[in-house]
């Protein structure tokens, strides 16, 4: 009986370990299987694609940016990108916005840009001079900001951000502190992230020169006065000459008499200020109120705000624009009643 049993016992291991091979052979088999659809998931659509814009909307789920790209034709099967999300744990990470994205691509290196936010960053140039309303204008155009919430920010924006240079400032605009520079942006970033670069670039670059430079000046004062200088100096040369006049009249307790405070206070351009524009009522006039209008008129470039912190030591009290742009800088009245009947006639 019992070389019966051992019998019986050898069968039983032999059919285990047959059973054992098998499943191991089919596990090799699905495995290998798995691995070239892996593979072939992995690789390009078309290997000669070119580029392309795909847009992600925010908050979008796994699946529903693996239709996005199906749809853009820069992945095979949306389900794929699902199941590469998952498998990498990247559900989480992943950000909407615009992405460069080409067929020729891999489904990894597509999921990478879209979990690490690679989007595209457009360059966007802030003219020197610009005031707040046309800054906002340009944003808008480029397609970086709704135009009315860009404006209520600006208005409002001292108290939105915790910059501790705001925190100085006796108004609550944001004109002046927008830094004229060339920004590079990603669309579809909220609004406040806009405005927010243009004054991180102000803080790293203006409030350090200000605190280095400015002499007892506050940097309100220092901004407003250059949002002047910017505004009436056409030549590089006479800012600094611009600015050591507007402090000589600011010290004798003089009116500026700017006429680009007028136009500000007008809200619109002109090429000749008239009688009638000089009596607007308004705080930023500087023909009918004394010292510095109450906040810049815009926003300074880093030229106009050195000729604020470090203006020309001079006797002039006065200037008149010349038809080329150029200025005609006297000491005495008399002096600049002459080069204005030479140069130009109020109507």
């Amino acid at each position: 009986m019992s070389g019966l049993s051992n019998f019986r016992r050898w069968v039983r291991r032999a059919s285990a370990d047959a059973r054992v091979r098998r499943a191991a052979c089919v596990l090799v088999v699905i495995v290998a299987l798995s691995a070239a659809g892996i593979a072939a998931a992995n690789r390009g659509v078309d290997p000669g694609g070119r580029g392309r814009i795909v847009v992600i909307p925010p908050g979008a789920s796994s699946g529903e940016i693996g239709r996005v790209l199906q749809s853009a034709g820069v992945i095979r099967r949306s389900s794929h990108f699902v199941l590469a999300v998952r498998l990498r744990r990247l559900t989480r990470a992943l950000q909407g916005g615009e992405y460069l994205l080409s067929p020729s691509m891999t489904l990894l290196d597509i999921v990478d840009v879209i979990a690490h936010g690679q989007v595209v960053l457009h360059p966007v140039t802030i003219p020197e001079g610009f005031t707040a309303a046309e800054i906002v204008d340009g944003l808008a155009v480029e397609g970086l900001g709704e135009r009315a919430r860009l404006a209520e920010i600006v208005e409002r924006g001292a108290d939105l951000f915790p910059h501790e240079f705001l925190h100085w400032m006796p108004i609550r605009s944001l004109e002046g502190y927008l830094f004229p520079d060339t920004y590079r942006l990603p669309r579809g970033i909220p609004e406040r992230e806009v405005i927010r670069a243009l004054l991180d670039r102000f803080e790293q670059v203006v409030v350090p020169m200000w605190k280095a430079e400015g002499g007892g000046r506050s940097l309100h004062e220092v901004i407003t006065l250059a949002s002047l200088v910017e505004r009436e100096a056409r030549l590089p040369q006479e800012r600094a000459l611009i600015a050591g006049v507007l402090y000589n009249r600011l010290r004798r307790g003089m009116r500026l008499e700017v006429d680009a405070t007028v136009l500000y206070a007008l809200g619109r351009h002109k090429s000749v200020v008239t009688y009638k524009d000089l009596e607007v009522n308004s705080p930023y006039n500087t023909y009918r109120h004394a010292g510095l209008p109450p906040g810049p008129i815009a926003n300074p470039g880093l030229a106009a705000i050195r000729a604020a912190l470090a203006p020309a030591t001079t006797n002039y009290l006065y200037y008149v624009a010349r038809p080329d742009g150029s200025h005609v800088f006297s000491r005495t009245y008399q002096e600049h009643l002459a080069a204005i009947r030479r140069y130009r006639s109020v109507p």
